[in-house]
């Protein structure tokens, strides 16, 4: 029969930042915004000592808990990430047959001319995302690295192509870098 053992993970949270369990919800506060997030398992406790947040169940045997308290800890740190330095996400608009023009109107982000056809493509920006477009470069940010990224990828799906070789037709809006 397999020992019974606790396993603990713990985040330093900065001087900065602010952290609150109420319910399952995770609150973090820092000096670019707050960010809450429902982290919630039958088996895995959340406790906030001296600074510091602490993960742990007290069952070792099951993988399943193991990893869900590691992704638990992973959405923490991007939280307190999001809140103190912000996500940052460049894009660049490559087009080798047809000139792309790209903005923004509203909650979305517009394609036009995209391999010469007629109505523009639409991606939907999530809230609390900033997109800027300077030339052919595209700068999407934020304090929310989920909706920062969905929205990357909303972008790059609506300049997808189909039923053509995307050898020669390479033309679209793809993500160069990240940060943070």
């Amino acid at each position: 029969m397999p020992q019974i053992a606790e396993i603990k993970e713990e985040i330093e949270i900065p001087n900065q930042v602010e952290v609150s369990i109420e319910k399952k919800i995770v609150c973090v506060k820092g000096e670019k915004g707050s960010l809450s997030k429902m982290l919630s398992h039958p088996k895995i406790e959340l406790k906030i000592k001296n600074n510091i947040v602490e993960l742990s169940f007290s069952n070792s045997s099951h993988k399943k808990e193991r990893a869900l308290m590691g992704t638990f800890a992973a959405h923490i740190k991007n939280m307190i990430r999001g809140v103190t330095e912000g996500f940052e996400y460049k894009m660049k608009t490559v087009y080798s047959h047809f000139p792309i023009k790209t903005s923004i109107e509203g909650g979305e982000f517009i394609v036009h001319n995209f391999l010469g056809e007629r109505s523009p493509r639409k991606a939907k920006i999530l809230e609390n995302v900033e997109v800027a477009i300077s030339g052919d470069n595209i700068t999407v940010s934020g304090i929310d690295k989920e909706k920062v990224g969905q929205t990357v990828a909303n972008i790059e799906r609506a300049t997808k192509i189909k039923h053509r070789d995307v050898r020669v037709f390479q033309d679209g809006v793809y993500l160069v870098s990240k940060r943070g």
